[in-house]
């Protein structure tokens, strides 16, 4: 049976549907890459040749992950759809799932089920230019997508890339980072808080927000997807408004607080939407609608 994604963008008005299969398919860890002092990614692979084969999903979609015997965790997908055999997962070693995780090693076998939620509009994106904005971990949704645009490179306008973290040491995917900067085709500026940096280091100093309004990009026919800390995200959105840029050409994830992921426990729900059925991709116009409390 076909692992296809049954939900909807996020660029319509319809509620997700989620998959009825609340099975957990059994994955082998392919390889781990230590990313921080506290994050590490897995290469995963389906043990059932002809379910991977089946597998299908889109840029911002997100899945459970789980060590048997200690239970499961949400995290995005952070490997592009274009990239078939295999599905990757970063994950910030935070409890006692994700401290299991952590203890996995290559050949180990995990759990996952998905994909669910709905996704970034990249239909709606060609022809666009794109600004990419993150910050930390989230940079992992975004990575899904930024390699989704880039295997599809004629499609799209202008690409750029404003990424920074706390300190080097924190800044994930440092090779593909290097790499980005290399394209000729990408802008891509990396920064690390005051006090973060290094002697050797040569990106820029500063907050996301404070270097992305430096970095001025044209809010002209542009889209802005960005994803980081919850405080990031605020001032990021101020930024891009003193920028020109419109609510409706802005889009992020939110992936905090999800638990069973099909909108059953409620524990992701914010006003009347659910961030797992609903999102958890939302843009910026419909994040504006929602309680104050989130």
């Amino acid at each position: 049976m076909s692992r296809a994604m049954p939900n909807v963008p996020a660029t319509t008005d319809d509620h997700a549907l989620i998959p009825m299969d609340y099975t957990s398919s059994k994955m082998r860890i392919a390889s781990i890459v230590d990313e921080t002092s506290d994050v590490k990614t897995f290469r995963l692979t389906f043990c059932d040749e002809q379910e991977g084969e089946a597998f299908d999903y889109r840029a911002g979609q997100f899945g459970l992950y789980s060590v048997f015997g200690a239970g499961e965790a949400t995290f995005c997908i952070a490997s592009s759809p274009t990239r078939k055999g295999y599905m990757e997962c970063s994950v910030k070693r935070a409890g006692k799932v994700t401290g299991e995780l952590h203890q996995c090693n290559v050949g180990d076998i995990v759990g996952f089920r998905g994909p669910y939620g709905n996704w970034f509009p990249i239909d709606l994106m060609k022809g666009k230019n794109l600004v990419f904005v993150g910050g930390g971990i989230g940079l992992a949704p975004l990575r899904s997508l930024i390699w989704n645009c880039l295997d599809l490179r004629d499609q799209f306008g202008e690409i750029a890339i404003v990424y920074g973290a706390r300190s080097v040491s924190d800044l994930v995917y440092k090779e593909e980072l290097e790499t980005w900067r290399q394209m000729e085709d990408v802008s891509t500026v990396l920064t690390v808080d005051p006090g973060g940096e290094t002697p050797e280091w040569e990106g820029e100093v500063g907050f996301v927000p404070t270097v992305l309004e430096e970095a001025n990009p044209s809010a002209d026919n542009a889209i802005v997807i960005t994803c980081g800390p919850p405080i990031m995200i605020k001032f990021v959105m101020m930024s891009l408004e003193k920028l020109g840029f419109g609510h409706e050409g802005i889009y992020t994830t939110l992936e905090n607080r999800m638990k069973c992921g099909i909108g059953k426990c409620g524990r992701c729900n914010v006003g009347n939407l659910y961030v797992c059925k609903d999102g958890p991709v939302f843009s910026y116009s419909q994040l504006q609608e929602l309680p104050q409390e989130f």
